[in-house]
């Protein structure tokens, strides 16, 4: 179960990650860019995932899974929710230093000590890394989680503020959907740490990407709103 769910994630979010980069293909805007790096994250983690489960992890496989799917996809999906919300000046500023961050992170993550991996049960990053990668998973989730979150409560108040136009409704939704695909992961992660869940986990790994590629969807929706002929 745990590794038919990992594919069908890794399958999710490679398709996911396609629609966004023809998406950005067609419009280089940044928040698409970063969404689609986002999901390519997720489907990497995802096809680590299946391959630990499957095959049995080994410190390569649990290397890419920790470093992909528990340290950099948050920052890069909060990136599309900074650039969607506060334009491409700001996102530019924000990518910079994610790419040092996420640089950073790749060096420690493939050189860091850690203990030996071996069964299909999904290891524990606690009980694999030292302090130092564990930090890193701690600040890149924990920095993306709280930008997504305030991007959540920055553009419901715009809409309460004022009503006017779809735009902002779908901004609201968009970045709602993110969020709450964020918190799924982000439980289905707490889970699994905690009581060792496995199936929860691969459960709502799936679900999560799922949700946040429909917030995706509803944000490129406002770009696609046809106009009204004139009469």
């Amino acid at each position: 179960m745990v590794t038919g769910l990992a594919f069908l994630a890794t399958a999710l979010a490679a398709l996911f990650a396609q629609g966004a980069l023809l998406r950005w293909q067609q419009r280089r805007s940044p928040h698409l860019s970063a969404w689609a790096v986002a999901l390519a994250l997720f489907a990497l983690a995802s096809a680590a995932l299946a391959l630990g489960t499957s095959n049995g992890w080994d410190r390569g496989t649990f290397r890419v899974f920790f470093l992909f799917g528990a340290v950099l996809n948050v920052p890069w999906l909060a990136l599309g929710s900074v650039a969607l919300l506060l334009g491409s000046d700001v996102a530019r500023r924000a990518r910079w230093f994610l790419v040092f961050f996420s640089g950073l992170a790749t060096g420690v993550l493939l050189s860091a000590p850690m203990e030996a991996v071996r069964g299909t049960e999904i290891p524990v990053g606690k009980d694999v890394f030292d302090a130092f990668p564990r930090a890193l998973a701690g600040i890149g989730s924990g920095v993306g989680a709280t930008a997504i979150l305030a991007g959540v409560v920055w553009s419901a108040a715009r809409y309460a503020s004022n009503h006017q136009g779809a735009d902002r409704g779908r901004l609201a939704l968009a970045n709602a959907l993110v969020a709450l695909g964020t918190l799924v992961l982000s439980g289905g992660g707490i889970m699994q740490g905690v009581v060792g869940d496995d199936e929860a986990f691969a459960l709502t790994l799936a679900v999560g990407i799922a949700v946040i590629y429909s917030g995706f969807l509803v944000a490129e929706g406002r770009r696609n709103t046809p106009r009204a002929l004139p009469g």
